[in-house]
């Protein structure tokens, strides 16, 4: 889908970098036309610093998903999940990344989650990145405990796994 997405936005990298900024922090478009985060509008300005382009591009762009009734049904419908890896510090949680051979592979979710059940271990949050929006997709799965080493290389060990980080 994601690629249907940039494809009508092929003759335009900055609407592009717009697009793609609005999936990545789950911004929507409301009738209006505005960028907003649940009903907190984002001015054009800071949308476009962030994405590296003219505010002008930013309102073509809102322009070209309204004026496109499949872009306008994922951008009015798109929402940002708050993420616990920032506040793990705070928290005293603690935050698994692993990085894999092919994110497309199916069960990846289900064999770390399902591992770590296996050892008792309580998984507070799992955020996977989509192979779609990022070149190196990462799992990442904030827990209550730090893993025990023999967990760690169980992680490592896995077919699929390129490497596991913990912090």
């Amino acid at each position: 889908m994601f690629a249907e997405i940039m494809e009508k936005f092929e003759g335009s990298p900055g609407q592009q970098a717009v697009i793609r900024l609005l999936l990545e922090r789950g911004f929507s478009v409301n009738d209006e036309g505005r960028v907003v985060s649940g009903d907190i509008e984002i001015p054009y300005t800071q949308v476009a610093q962030e994405a590296g382009v003219d505010r002008r591009v930013v309102d073509s762009t809102t322009e070209a998903i309204l004026a496109d009734d499949e872009l306008t049904r994922i951008f009015q419908n798109i929402s940002q999940i708050p993420s616990l890896m920032d506040l793990a510090p705070v928290l005293d949680l603690h935050v698994v990344t692993i990085a894999v051979q092919d994110a497309d592979e199916p069960g990846i979710v289900a064999q770390v989650t399902g591992l770590l059940a296996d050892r008792g271990i309580s998984i507070r949050q799992t955020i996977s990145e989509d192979p779609e929006f990022t070149d190196e997709p990462r799992l990442y799965l904030v827990t209550d405990e730090e893993l025990p080493g023999e967990v760690f290389t169980e992680l490592a060990d896995m077919p699929f796994v390129r490497s596991v980080e913990l912090s």
